[in-house]
């Protein structure tokens, strides 16, 4: 097998367009933590099982940690950093604070992108959406109660 040189690619991460010299083939979360020094995702499974890495790509959740570089070439990322509006959360962030859906955090943040998805298509989802829309998320934690309760407030 041959090695995959690196080749200088253009992403829109939050807003901003990053230049970085990347294998095509790399995974988007590494890319993102190591050399972009947005560590809101987590690393988890690396299989795309827990939703510790979700951001969104064109305002869809996905797992960061099997999405190739190379497929997101030209779409918009907005990872959880992005997601506040200077000193303003986003009202999902918000929600989040406001019910304590979070523990130890690692799943926090892909529910939170998650969420924020959700309601981006559904702006006043039913149980069965917000649970259908969380439920790629593992939380150690147990607060699935919690984050429940905070997207139907960030909803309201």
């Amino acid at each position: 097998m041959e090695p995959v040189t690196p080749k200088h690619i253009r992403l829109k991460v939050n807003g901003l367009i990053r230049e970085i010299d990347s294998a095509p083939n790399t995974a988007l979360l590494g890319l993102l933590r190591e050399d972009l020094g947005l560590t809101g995702a987590h690393y988890g499974c690396g299989h795309g099982a827990c939703g510790a890495c979700y951001v969104l790509i064109d305002r869809k959740a996905v797992p960061a940690c099997v999405t190739p570089v190379e497929s997101v070439l030209g779409k918009e990322i907005v990872t959880i950093e992005g997601l506040a509006d200077g000193d303003l959360l986003h009202p999902v962030q918000q929600a989040f604070l406001d019910e304590d859906a979070m523990q130890c955090g690692a799943c926090t943040s892909g529910m939170v992108i998650s969420a924020v998805a959700l309601l981006e298509n559904s702006p006043h989802p039913d149980d069965g959406e917000i649970r259908d829309a969380l439920a790629p998320h593992l939380c150690r934690c147990g607060v699935y109660g919690r984050a429940i309760r905070a997207v139907k407030r960030a909803a309201r």
